[in-house]
C-alpha cells in the first residue's frame, strides 16, 4: 500500500534502480584496470573514443571503425553536431514534441527551429513536404523509435518518405535512437541509417542499456563528419571517458549486453501495461499514445485543462509532474501535453499516479 504521503515522481525519464548490472559491471571495471588496458585508460586517449569499442560497434552496425564516435552519453555528440554543422540562422527540423534538451542545444547555437506535428505513426509528411517547397533545413532531427516525450514510433511507410524526400532535397537525417533496443511487443523496424546510411547520422547511447553513469553514448555517420567532430570532442575534453568505455566494451565483448536488454524488456513492458491499464480506466477522457517500448507515454489532457494549471494542482496530491510546454518549438502548442515516464516507477507506484492524476484533471480550478 503506497501512503498518500509518498511522492510520485511522473518527471525525469530515468532508468530504474533496480536495473543497474552493478556486480558485472564492477566486475568488468576490475577486469580492466588489473589488466594490461589499466594504463591505457587511466592515461589521455584518442578524441575517437576506446578503440576496441569503437571496433565492435562497427562490427554491431556494418560499417567501419572511422565511422564510429564515442562521447559522454549522445546529448553531447548532438551538441557537436550543433557546432560542427549548424551557423546561426540555419533551419533545422524536429518533431513537435520533441526531446527539450535538444532544442535548448539548437536554440544555443543560433539555429531557427520548426516543429512537424506529431501522430502517433511519426511526423506530419505532409508539412514536411510543404516546408521542403519553400527551403532546405541544414538538418533533420527525429526520434522514429518510442519518441521522447511521446511514445510515437515513426510507421515503416513513413520511414520511407522521409528518406525519400530527403534524398530528393539532400538533407541530413539526425536520428536519435536510445530507446530503439527496448521494442516490448510488436515489429521490429528498420532504422533510418539502415534506408539511408550515407544521410543518416545514427546517435545513441549505454544510458537506457546499461546505466547512465557509464557516460558512454555513439554516433554512426560519414568518416569525414566522425573526423570533424572527433576534433571538436578533442578541443573540448582532451580525452574521452576511457574507463567507462573499456568497461562497456568489457560487459559487451563478454556477451552481457543482450541478456541485460533482455531482463530490461521484461521489467519495463509490464510497467508500460501497468501505465497503460491505469489510463484507460481512470482517465478516459484524455487522449494518449500508447507506444510499444521505450520510457514514455504521453497524454494530452481534456479540453480546459492546461499543463501549468495542473502542475500546481498536482503538488497537493504529491504527484511530481513536468510542463509539456518545454517539449515544443513553440510552447504554447504544449498546453495540453503531459509525458508520463514509467520505466522508473513501479506498477502500484504507477496505478497511484494515474490515480492521482485523474482526481486532480477532475477537480475544478480554484
Amino acid at each position: 500500500m503506497i501512503s498518500a504521503e509518498q511522492p510520485i515522481n511522473f518527471t525525469r525519464g530515468v532508468p530504474a534502480d533496480e536495473s543497474f548490472p552493478l556486480e558485472q559491471l564492477a566486475d568488468c571495471a576490475t577486469t580492466v584496470l588489473s589488466g594490461r588496458t589499466g594504463t591505457q585508460v587511466m592515461q589521455y586517449g584518442p578524441s575517437r573514443g576506446y578503440a576496441p569499442l569503437r571496433e565492435w560497434l562497427a562490427a554491431c552496425h556494418s560499417v567501419s571503425p572511422d565511422q564510429v564516435l564515442l562521447g559522454n552519453g549522445s546529448l553531447q555528440l548532438i551538441d557537436f553536431l550543433g557546432l560542427g554543422l549548424l551557423q546561426p540562422g540555419d533551419l533545422v527540423l524536429v518533431e513537435s514534441p520533441t526531446y527539450d534538451r535538444v532544442l535548448t542545444l539548437l536554440r544555443r547555437r543560433g539555429a531557427r527551429v520548426l516543429g512537424l506535428p506529431l501522430d502517433a505513426d511519426g511526423p506530419d509528411i505532409a508539412a514536411l513536404e510543404e516546408i521542403l517547397q519553400r527551403e532546405t533545413p541544414k538538418l533533420l532531427y527525429l526520434i522514429p523509435d518510442f519518441q521522447n516525450p511521446s511514445g510515437a514510433t515513426m510507421s515503416a511507410a513513413k520511414r520511407k518518405r522521409v528518406v525519400e524526400l530527403a534524398e530528393q532535397h539532400g538533407v541530413i537525417l539526425v536520428e536519435d535512437a536510445p530507446y530503439r533496443p527496448l521494442r516490448y511487443r510488436g515489429e521490429i523496424l528498420p532504422s533510418l541509417f539502415e534506408l539511408a546510411p550515407h544521410r543518416t547520422l545514427h546517435l545513441t547511447s549505454f544510458s537506457k542499456q546499461i546505466s547512465p553513469g557509464v557516460r558512454v553514448g555513439y554516433m554512426i555517420g560519414a568518416a569525414d563528419t566522425v573526423t570533424r567532430l572527433a576534433k571538436m570532442a578533442e578541443d573540448t575534453y582532451i580525452t574521452p571517458n576511457l574507463l567507462g568505455q573499456a568497461t562497456v566494451y568489457e560487459f559487451c565483448q563478454r556477451g552481457l549486453l543482450e541478456p541485460q536488454l533482455d531482463r530490461l524488456r521484461a521489467l519495463y513492458g509490464q510497467r508500460l501495461l501497468a501505465i497503460a491499464d491505469a489510463l484507460r480506466t481512470q482517465l478516459p477522457a484524455a487522449e494518449w499514445i500508447e507506444p510499444d517500448g521505450g520510457f514514455f507515454l504521453s497524454v494530452t489532457l481534456p479540453e480546459g485543462t492546461t499543463g501549468a494549471e495542473l502542475c500546481q494542482r498536482a503538488a497537493e496530491v504529491k504527484l511530481n509532474l513536468s510542463d509539456g510546454c518545454g517539449f515544443f518549438p513553440n510552447p504554447s502548442d504544449g498546453e495540453r501535453f503531459l509525458r508520463l515516464p514509467f520505466c522508473a516507477l513501479t506498477p502500484e507506484q504507477l496505478a497511484e499516479g494515474v490515480h492521482r492524476l485523474a482526481s486532480i484533471v477532475d477537480a475544478p480550478s480554484s
